[in-house]
């Protein structure tokens, strides 16, 4: 067991995800889980470059997390940049300037990486089973495929048509027009050609959506149909397909203010669900796979796997 608790950050372009945890990976004690609202590619996210305010957010975020290190007693973090910050032009600005104000070491990590850590956190939480998932965790700025089972991984790619990519280049008017989702569903098609080759070929049981959009999709069809929901004491969710399929439907059809008065998006999300909506609806259609899943652990918690193992 470690005698002192550990942090990780995951600093993806939408949020950045802050934990800290002790114990073992066999079970472990979170003692902060938060995140912070930072769009680290607004407005650049498709110019490879982070602007003014989103930088400024960024270090803001990230000298919370600090006071929360020196607070706790933390003695190892391990910060974890993704998309946003591997294409941006001034990442290493970002970078520099974070270890001058924190001292915390950012490290970045290809997609390879990536999708290899929120294996580990989907495995860790107990969601895989003899049989093949496809794992799907859409973010801002990339989207990570994983084909494996318990034993391991299969396939895996990541590609960089997240959410606020999608959004950047399709979604200008709102609600999204026919011509826009059209669009979309041409470029997916293009852009993950080489998932809809290889899928094929391995016997997929479901489809595991790691936290993110998935969470809102389990919020919103439980508080509509009056159920009580808490996310941080939900750890898996099984989907209706036909429910799921339905809810999709309806919020890339809703307007903006529509989105931003149903009961579980937060507010980050009220836009980038459009483009979630269309991914998933996409992966489900193309791959006619019939049973989701949604699973609350990632990234972050596939990096504390490996810190604790």
């Amino acid at each position: 067991m470690n005698k002192y608790p550990v942090a990780v950050a995951d600093l993806g372009t939408n949020t950045f995800q802050f934990l800290i945890a002790e114990g073992t990976l066999a079970g472990f004690n979170e003692i902060v889980n938060l995140q912070e609202t930072v769009k680290l590619g607004e407005g650049g996210i498709n110019k490879g470059l982070i602007q003014p305010a989103a930088f400024e957010r960024g270090i803001k975020a990230l000298q919370k997390f600090h006071g929360l290190v020196l607070n706790y007693g933390v003695k190892q973090v391990r910060a974890i940049a993704t998309s946003a910050l591997r294409n941006a032009a001034n990442g290493q600005d970002f970078i520099d300037e974070v270890k001058t104000r924190t001292g915390i070491a950012i490290e970045i990590i290809d997609g390879d990486k990536e999708a290899c850590f929120i294996y580990s956190g989907i495995k860790a939480a107990g969601c895989l089973s003899e049989r093949n998932s496809l794992i799907l965790d859409i973010g801002g700025g990339s989207v990570e495929f994983i084909i494996g089972n318990n034993a391991g991984i299969k396939w895996k790619q990541s590609f960089e048509i997240g959410c606020a990519r999608l959004m950047d280049k399709f979604h200008r008017t709102d609600p999204i027009p026919p011509d826009s989702i059209n669009a979309i569903n041409l470029y997916l098609e293009d852009n993950l050609r080489h998932l809809l080759e290889v899928a094929p070929n391995y016997p997929i049981e479901n489809i595991i959506g790691s936290s993110g959009s998935f969470e809102s999709f389990a919020e919103i069809i439980e508080l509509a149909n009056g159920n009580p929901f808490d996310i941080k004491k939900t750890k898996h969710y099984n989907f209706d397909i036909n429910e799921l399929l339905a809810l999709i439907e309806k919020l890339i059809l809703s307007s903006h203010q529509e989105r931003l008065i149903t009961e579980g998006i937060i507010p980050l999300r009220v836009d980038m669900i459009v483009s979630a909506s269309l991914i998933t609806r996409f992966v489900i259609q193309k791959l006619g796979i019939d049973k989701v899943v949604m699973s609350t652990s990632s990234l972050k918690e596939g990096v504390l796997a490996e810190m604790m193992a």
